[in-house]
């Protein structure tokens, strides 16, 4: 069963009040809950994922870098503030060797990447062999935006899921219960949900909209 990932944030930055917004919802069915590396200082982002261990959660950077210098400060900043895994990042030998020294679980981005919200190009085939190569570099997994991407999204996910032998998490606009179905479908690791939620996409608060997935992904 794909993992909901929940992201404390809107439009690829991480909210004012994430701290809050947790606080509401920790005791929620997600058990796994992030946030991007712009949008809160240092000091609150050391804070949330402070209490997000305390009550048993797996914790999730996704930094959305694109070179090699910000690339790496990103995974400096995720090791400071005691994340478990790092997500997103163009993938360097650089990072790659930090995230493996520092014990974080490393998803990196495939794809050309451009922008925030981030946006994908590239070929499928293109994308699957870059996945392929991380496997070779020893990747934990891959951090996947397949509905950012500019082209066939849901053959994207599936293809990819398939064909790269490592755990997946499809990252970015799951908005609705057609792309929850899609996402079951592929049988990816995990898939984060943090702008739908904002929006009020899956209707209600934020907490009870996280249960609302979480069932849904169960059935």
């Amino acid at each position: 069963m794909s993992e909901l990932i929940v992201m404390l944030t809107h439009h690829d930055m991480t909210v004012k009040n994430a701290i809050d917004v947790f606080s509401q919802c920790k005791d929620t069915k997600a058990k796994y809950w992030g946030f991007k590396e712009a949008g809160l200082d240092r000091n609150s982002m050391k804070k949330l994922v402070g209490m997000m261990k305390a009550v048993g959660k797996t914790t999730f950077l996704e930094v959305v870098a694109y070179t090699e210098e910000e690339c790496l400060a990103g995974a400096e900043v995720c090791a400071e503030c005691g994340f478990d895994f790092l997500m997103g990042t163009l993938f360097f030998d650089s990072v790659n060797d930090f995230t493996q020294k520092h014990n974080l679980k490393y998803l990196p981005f495939v794809g050309k990447i451009t922008g925030r919200p981030s946006v994908v190009t590239g070929t499928i085939e293109e994308i699957i062999e870059e996945g392929k190569q991380c496997v070779r570099k020893g990747v934990f997994g891959i951090d996947l935006l397949g509905y950012r991407f500019v082209g066939d999204c849901v053959r994207l996910n599936s293809e990819f899921v398939r064909q790269v032998p490592l755990p997946v998490v499809l990252a970015g606009s799951v908005d609705s219960y057609r792309r929850l179905e899609e996402v079951k479908a592929t049988g990816a690791f995990a898939f984060t949900i943090g702008s739908a939620f904002f929006e009020n996409r899956f209707n209600g608060t934020f907490a009870e909209q996280i249960d609302k997935v979480v069932e849904f992904i169960a059935n």
